[in-house]
C-alpha cells in the first residue's frame, strides 16, 4: 500500500522540481506572442502569479503541469480590477457588499468633472481665497432639512464618534437600553460611545423606556440625551419608547442637547408596496433634536458619508473638534453628494436610483421578470417566474417586505452555477432559495437584462465560459 503513495510523491516532486524560472519563462519563444507589448513588470508579475497557482495545484495534489494557458490566464488576472461593477440579483436594495446605493447620473457625472482636474474643493472663487469644503453642500442641505448648519465626514459611525466626543467626552450620554444597537461588522453603540470618552448612562429596559427613565438620569454631569435608530432590527410587542419630540422637551427643560443618529437618512418619505414608515431628517429636525447624524449611501441614495445638522452653536464646536480633520471627506464624494442633494431641491426624488428602487411597482417587476424568462427561453434556459419578497437592506426598515419578481432556475449543483455566474466578464450576484437558483429582477435595470441572460448561458456547467 506505501509504494503507491511514494510514487505519486515522486511524480508530484518531479513537477514541481520542473516548475520553469521567471528568466527561463522571459525567454520562452511561445509566449513571446502573449508577452508582446505587454510591460515587463506586469509581464514579471503574471509569470510569478502563473508559477504561483501552478505550485498551490500540486500541492493539493493536481497533476496538470505548468503550461502557456496558466500565463494567458494570469495576465487575465491582472487585467481585471479587483474592484469592478456587478449586476445585483439579490433583491437587495442598498446590499453593502455590492456598495449600497447606486449613484445617479448626474452624481456620477459630477464625480467625473472634478476627478479628472482640479477643482475648488477649498477655495472660494468670489473671494478668491481659501474656503470650506463643505461649502457646496451646506446649504443644500439647511435647505432641504431645516438644520441650521450641517457637516459631512466619511460615514455615520464616524458622524457618532465625533459628535460624541465634540459635545459629550467625559460627561454622561442618556440611551435607551433599547437603542443600543450592534449594527454591520459587529460595531456596537456602546463601544463606539466609549471610544468617544463619553461615560454610557443607560436607562429603562430592552423593550421598555418612558421618558421619567431619562428624566432620573439626568444630572450635573449630563452632556448629551442621545436616541438610536434601531438600524438593522425592530422591537415589537410588549413595548414602549420615548419619541424625539419628548426628548427634545425634557432636553430643553433641563438644558441638555439631544442627540439623535437616525441611521439611514431619508429626506422625504418613501411610499411604495411593502415599505414601512421610516422618520425623515426633516420631522426629527422639526420634533427638536438639536444634532442629528445620518447615512449618505443609503435611503438617501448618494454616496458614503455621514451627515451632521443642527443647531449652528453645537455644529461651530463639532467643526472645531480634532476628529473632524481625520474623518472629512474627499473631492468626489462632496461632488456626488452635492449632485444628489440637488435632485432633491429640485423635486426629483425619482431620478435617484435607491428611491426609484425602492418605490416600484409589482406590475413594472412582473414584466421585467417576464421579459427575462423571455430571454432565457431565446438562449435555451428554462426558468419559470415567481413572486417574492426583496428586501430594502443596508439595515433600513427591517420589517419592510418588497413584493418583487423573479427566474427561477433548477439545476443540479445551484452553487455551482453561482460560482461560475460570479466569475464571468460581467459577474452576475443571485441566491439560492429551496434549493434553486433566484435571479430577482428589482435592482436589475431593462438595459442589464441582456447581460444576465447571457452571463447564466455561459455559467451552466457544460457551456464554455
Amino acid at each position: 500500500m506505501g509504494a503507491p503513495s511514494n510514487n505519486a510523491d515522486g511524480g508530484k516532486n518531479a513537477l514541481l522540481r520542473a516548475l520553469p524560472s521567471i528568466e527561463q519563462l522571459l525567454r520562452r519563444p511561445s509566449l513571446e506572442p502573449l508577452l508582446a507589448g505587454v510591460p515587463r513588470a506586469r509581464a514579471v508579475a503574471a509569470l510569478r502569479l502563473a508559477v504561483d497557482r501552478t505550485r498551490a495545484r500540486l500541492l493539493r495534489g493536481e497533476t496538470r503541469p505548468f503550461t502557456d494557458d496558466d500565463v494567458a490566464e494570469a495576465l487575465g488576472t491582472l487585467a481585471t480590477p479587483n474592484l469592478r461593477p456587478v449586476l445585483n440579483a439579490t433583491g437587495v436594495v442598498l446590499h453593502t457588499n455590492l456598495g449600497r446605493a447606486p449613484l445617479a447620473p448626474e452624481a456620477v457625472a459630477r464625480v467625473a468633472a472634478v476627478a479628472r482636474g482640479y477643482s475648488n474643493l477649498e477655495y472660494d472663487l468670489d473671494e478668491g481665497e481659501r474656503g470650506s469644503r463643505y461649502a457646496p453642500v451646506v446649504g443644500l442641505l439647511r435647505a432641504l432639512t431645516g438644520a441650521e448648519d450641517a457637516l459631512v465626514v466619511n460615514n455615520c459611525a464616524g458622524a457618532a464618534l465625533l459628535v460624541l466626543a465634540a459635545l459629550a467626552s467625559g460627561r454622561e450620554c442618556v440611551v435607551s437600553r433599547g437603542e443600543l444597537v450592534e449594527i454591520g461588522g459587529g460595531f456596537r453603540v456602546p463601544d463606539v460611545m466609549r471610544q468617544s470618552g463619553a461615560k454610557l448612562v443607560e436607562v429603562g429596559t430592552t423593550n421598555r423606556t418612558r421618558l421619567s427613565d431619562y428624566a432620573s438620569a439626568v444630572g450635573p454631569e449630563t452632556g448629551l440625551l442621545v436616541k438610536v435608530h434601531r438600524s438593522n432590527f425592530a422591537l415589537v410587542g410588549f413595548t414602549e419608547e420615548v419619541d424625539v419630540a419628548a426628548l427634545a422637551s425634557l432636553g430643553r427643560e433641563r438644558g441638555v442637547a439631544v442627540f439623535q443618529d437616525l441611521g439611514s437618512g431619508a429626506l422625504v418619505p418613501l411610499e411604495g408596496e411593502g415599505l414601512t414608515q421610516e422618520p425623515t431628517v426633516p420631522q426629527a429636525v422639526a420634533a427638536g433634536a438639536d444634532v442629528i447624524a445620518f447615512s449618505g449611501d443609503k435611503l438617501l441614495g448618494g454616496p458614503q458619508a455621514g451627515i451632521v445638522v443642527g443647531r449652528a452653536a453645537l455644529l461651530s464646536r463639532i467643526k472645531a473638534h480634532p476628529l473632524t480633520r481625520a474623518l472629512r471627506v474627499d473631492k468626489m464624494t462632496v461632488a456626488a453628494l452635492e449632485a444628489t442633494l440637488e435632485l432633491y431641491r429640485d423635486g426629483r426624488p425619482r431620478a435617484v436610483p435607491t428611491y426609484r428602487l425602492l418605490t416600484q411597482g409589482p406590475d413594472e417587476l412582473r414584466a421585467r421578470a417576464l421579459r427575462l424568462q423571455g430571454l432565457l427561453a431565446e438562449q435555451g434556459v428554462a426558468a419559470r417566474m415567481e413572486g417574492g419578497g426583496g428586501q430594502v437592506g443596508g439595515g433600513a426598515m427591517p420589517l419592510a417586505r418588497l413584493p418583487s419578481f423573479a427566474c427561477i432556475l433548477n439545476l443540479e449543483r445551484p452553487e455551482t452555477f453561482l460560482d461560475r455566474l460570479r466569475g464571468g466578464d460581467v459577474p452576475v450576484i443571485g441566491r439560492i432559495a429551496d434549493g434553486e437558483v433566484v435571479l430577482d429582477v428589482r435592482c436589475l435595470s431593462e438595459e442589464e437584462l441582456e447581460s444576465v441572460a447571457h452571463a447564466v448561458v455561459a455559467a451552466i456547467p457544460g457551456n464554455p465560459p
